[in-house]
C-alpha cells in the first residue's frame, strides 16, 4: 500500500485525545412499545436499535458537550486554558444565540479560546473535524477542540412512530493538534451537499421562515420530519461514493482500512454501504443498538466503541463516513495516532 499523501500541507493535523458523554437515562424499545404503536422486533429488524440515552429535564446540549470536553482534555492531560478554538457541531443548540460554543467555553474555563457552532446535521462532526484540522494545518492554531453534540429528544415527536424510535442524545469531543514527525494524522477528506434533498429531512418550525407561534406548535412544526425511503436511498449511495472517492484518490483499497466508522443512522444503511465497499464485518464499527442516532455525536461515540473493543489501535488507517439532513455528505481518511 502506497498512500498518495498531500505534500503541500506544511503542518499535519492529528486527533490527540477523545472524550464522550451520554446521559445515564435509558429509553428502551420496551418503553417505546408503551408510548406508540411499535414493537421491539420491528425496531431491531428495521433500524437495529435496542436502546438510546435521553437527557433529564433541564439538561441540554451544552451540558453534554461540557462533559465530553472535560473527558477529552483529561485524556490529553491538559487544562482548558490551553484550548485556542472550540467548534461545536449541533442542530440542537441550547438556544439560537449565543452559540453553544460560547456556553462550553465559559463552563470549562477555556479563557483564551474563540469558537462557533456548525450546523450540518449528521455530518456535523465530520465537517467540524475538517474545519479544526485546517486551522491547525494553517499553522495559526495548535489546540482545537471539536465537539459533536445533540439533544435529539428535544425535537422528536414521541407520538410519531416513524421517527421517535430512531434518535438518542449524546456528545463526543476530540482535540486536534499538530502531528509529530513521522505521523500522518488527517490524510484527506471529501464533502458534498445536495440541497434538493432538504425537504426529505428537516424541522420546519422555529426559524425566520416559520417563527415560533401557537400555530407552528399546534402543527408540530418544531419536530423532525423525515421521508425515510428518500433518506435511505440517498444515504447508501452517497456514503459509498464519498468513501470510494477517498480510496481511489489516495491509492488504497478497502482491504487497507482497519476501521470504517460510519454515522450511526440505521444498521441497514451501514451494512449495505459496507457491502458495496467490499468491507468485512470486522472492519465496520456499529454501536447503534446501544445509542441510536445521536446525530453529530455518533462518530465520536463509535470511535470510542472501536477503542474499547480493541478494534482501533495506533497507526490504524481509519475511514469515516456520514450523510445527513441538507443533504450533507462527509468522509475522511486518517491515521489514528493515539
Amino acid at each position: 500500500m502506497t498512500l498518495a499523501v498531500r505534500s503541500h500541507v506544511p503542518v499535519r493535523a492529528r486527533i490527540s485525545a477523545l472524550g464522550t458523554y451520554t446521559p445515564p437515562r435509558l429509553l428502551t424499545n420496551a418503553d417505546l412499545e408503551r408510548m406508540v404503536e411499535t414493537s421491539d422486533e420491528w425496531i431491531t429488524t428495521r433500524v437495529g436499535i435496542r436502546e438510546r440515552h435521553i437527557v433529564e429535564p433541564g439538561q441540554a446540549t451544552s451540558h453534554m458537550a461540557v462533559e465530553a470536553a472535560k473527558r477529552c482534555l483529561a485524556a490529553r492531560g491538559i487544562e482548558a486554558a490551553e484550548v485556542e478554538v472550540i467548534i461545536v457541531a449541533t442542530v440542537t443548540p441550547d438556544m439560537f444565540f449565543p452559540a453553544t460554543a460560547c456556553l462550553v467555553q465559559d463552563r470549562i474555563g477555556a479563557k483564551g479560546a474563540w469558537g462557533f457552532d456548525l450546523s450540518a446535521a449528521c455530518s456535523g462532526f465530520v465537517y467540524a473535524l475538517q474545519t479544526g484540522c485546517k486551522l491547525v494545518e494553517s499553522g495559526t492554531h495548535k489546540k482545537v477542540l471539536v465537539i459533536g453534540a445533540d439533544t435529539m429528544s428535544s425535537i422528536i415527536d414521541y407520538t410519531d412512530r416513524a421517527t421517535c424510535v430512531l434518535f438518542g442524545d449524546g456528545a463526543g469531543a476530540v482535540l486536534i493538534e499538530p502531528a509529530a514527525d513521522g505521523e500522518l494524522g488527517m490524510i484527506d477528506f471529501h464533502h458534498e451537499i445536495d440541497g434538493s434533498g432538504g425537504c426529505s429531512l428537516f424541522m420546519p418550525g422555529g426559524g425566520s421562515l416559520h417563527p415560533s407561534s401557537h400555530e407552528t406548535v399546534d402543527k408540530k412544526m418544531h419536530f423532525v420530519h423525515q421521508d425515510g425511503q428518500a433518506v435511505y436511498k440517498f444515504a447508501v449511495r452517497k456514503m459509498v461514493e464519498a468513501a470510494e472517492t477517498l480510496l481511489t484518490r489516495n491509492g488504497i483499497t478497502a482491504a487497507d482500512i482497519a476501521c470504517f466508522i460510519p454515522h450511526q443512522a440505521n444498521r441497514r444503511i451501514i451494512t449495505s454501504s459496507a457491502e458495496r465497499l467490499g468491507l468485512r464485518d470486522e472492519q465496520v464499527i456499529i454501536n447503534i443498538d446501544r445509542f441510536g442516532n445521536t446525530t453529530a455525536a455518533t462518530i465520536p461515540l463509535a470511535t470510542e466503541t472501536a477503542i474499547q473493543e480493541g478494534r482501533l489501535k495506533k497507526n490504524d488507517l481509519v475511514l469515516i463516513g456520514s450523510v445527513g439532513a441538507g443533504f450533507t455528505v462527509g468522509a475522511a481518511l486518517l491515521r489514528w495516532e493515539i
